[in-house]
């Protein structure tokens, strides 16, 4: 496969080169640049894939363009042009490229889920997400502590708060494992820039693990329309050097939220988080 990956990159980085920023990135987001150990190899695909299937694109209406015009019918033709029932070279050609071009999508494809999916045999860093109607709690397995999100309230011109959005703290540079859980509905964890996404199911634990490579600020959101108010189930990551990071499991344990929330808590979080959202938002 390598014979067939070498010209490729080496035709996208010549066709890239002449490129903005946004552009070489498929204008994909532009915090998710080195986010994650992965974030690099989803844009790569990302990147290379639609750069071939342009090439593809293009060579494709060329020909179509060019036949139309060569073969069109001139002044004074008459009757139908010379049939003919087949080509062998050009039907062999249309048949062996697209199969490649098919097998080799699918190869790189496996290849880059196959590193996304893997599990971290012994991950330094564990966070069980728990996904509830419309908010998101966060139980820090390592630290023995636990974060309860509310859901998010606007301001008068339609904008999230900040003293309302659930906020995820992860160490940089650390493996981490983030397992998935929900209390009700199916959800969908989804930080943007990381440029990943998983379905959180009933009665199943589905996991992501990745290594934050860069501090920084991101947004997520759910990404599986669950209710009402699915448009308010937002959040942030905030990804900190270790200091920062202890500094604020030290603040929930000070705060009494010692233990984890768990997945059988009360889903209506209006009737059971209604005094802790008071509290918080004081």
């Amino acid at each position: 496969m390598k014979w067939v990956a070498a010209p490729v990159a080496l035709s996208a980085a010549l066709l890239l080169a002449g490129c903005t920023p946004e552009q070489q990135r498929g204008f994909l987001p532009a915090g998710s640049e080195g986010a994650t150990n992965h974030t690099d190899g989803i844009t790569g695909l990302w990147v290379t894939s639609w750069t071939v299937l342009l090439a593809v694109g293009v060579l494709t209406w060329a020909l179509i363009i060019w036949a139309t015009i060569a073969y069109r019918r001139r002044k004074g033709q008459t009757g139908l042009p010379v049939q003919l029932r087949y080509n062998m070279p050009i039907e062999t050609f249309f048949t062996v490229v697209p199969v490649i071009l098919v097998l080799g999508f699918f190869a790189f494809t496996a290849q880059e889920q196959s590193k996304i999916e893997s599990r971290y045999e012994n991950p330094e860093n564990v966070v069980e997400v728990i996904g509830k109607r419309w908010a998101w709690d966060f139980n820090y397995t390592n630290e023995d502590v636990f974060f309860s999100g509310v859901q998010v309230q606007t301001d008068t011109e339609g904008e999230p708060t900040e003293e309302t959005m659930p906020v995820l703290y992860l160490p940089v540079d650390k493996t981490t494992e983030i397992r998935l859980e929900t209390r009700d509905v199916i959800h969908s964890f989804w930080v943007v820039e990381f440029l990943y996404k998983k379905d959180m199911i009933p009665g199943q634990t589905n996991y992501m693990s990745f290594t934050p490579t860069k501090t920084g600020t991101f947004m997520g959101k759910c990404a599986e329309l669950c209710g009402e108010y699915h448009s308010m189930m937002l959040f942030e990551v905030k990804v900190v050097e270790q200091d920062e990071y202890d500094a604020y499991i030290k603040s929930l344990r000070e705060a009494g939220n010692t233990g984890e929330a768990g997945i059988d808590l009360n889903p209506n979080q209006d009737r059971f988080y209604g005094d802790q959202a008071k509290a918080q938002n004081e």
